[in-house]
């Protein structure tokens, strides 16, 4: 029986996997660098250990890449606080499960990218807890993030089960022991999603299988 949902927040509750995307291509573009779609979703999205590799092997030293980091930060930061909505159907949904659930949000996202993304959603009223980049040593894929959410509902890993888009987020939820339902987003579709309890093609499929 379910008695905990734990739900990513970039790609599931919000539409900014593409903003974050665009900010990172548009750093390696000054630099004279490309960074392809397809390699996004494999560094980011699937291995989750980013594309600033790269650039060490060009030559930058790492505080020259920490630098590009850091401005790759500020035009996300930029974007995002333009105003985010929610995904479509995801207010009705939360809506539909509050009170009736445990729930919390489980993101690599970091504080300050959260908090300006949910300046404006409407969204944390239903959550309980929110577990982010910086409450854990180890991002996803590892099960870290997803071994704090468990611990934070007070259930088994059993009596839970996770929301997510990427392959990297499958992996964290299925290591934990999470059941884990995927919902692709645009740069995710193409990923492998084995091992995932159910694959859906939008968030308001999630009521009947709870």
């Amino acid at each position: 029986m379910v008695k905990a949902i734990l739900l990513d927040n970039d790609g599931i509750l919000v539409d900014t996997e593409h903003l974050y995307y665009l900010a990172t291509k548009q750093v390696f573009e000054k630099l004279g660098l490309t960074l392809s779609e397809e390699n996004y979703i494999e560094l980011f999205l699937i291995k989750s250990k980013g594309a600033w590799h790269l650039l060490e092997e060009k030559g930058f030293t790492s505080e020259e890449v920490q630098s590009f980091r850091n401005e790759r930060n500020a035009i996300y930061s930029s974007f995002l606080s333009k105003g985010i909505a929610p995904i479509a159907g995801v207010k009705e949904v939360l809506n539909e499960l509050h009170g009736k659930y445990k729930m919390g949000v489980v993101t690599s996202s970091k504080k300050e990218h959260f908090q300006i993304i949910h300046s404006t959603t409407g969204l944390l009223n239903y959550f309980d807890f929110v577990i982010a980049s910086g409450d854990y040593k180890k991002s996803k894929p590892d099960p870290e993030p997803y071994q704090l959410a468990v611990k934070r509902t007070g259930f088994k890993a059993e009596e839970c089960i996770a929301v997510e888009d990427s392959q990297r987020g499958l992996a964290s939820a299925l290591a934990a022991g999470i059941k884990c339902i995927v919902i692709p987003n645009g740069l995710t579709k193409s990923c492998d999603f084995t091992g995932a309890y159910r694959r859906l093609n939008e968030i308001k499929e999630i009521i009947p299988l709870l």
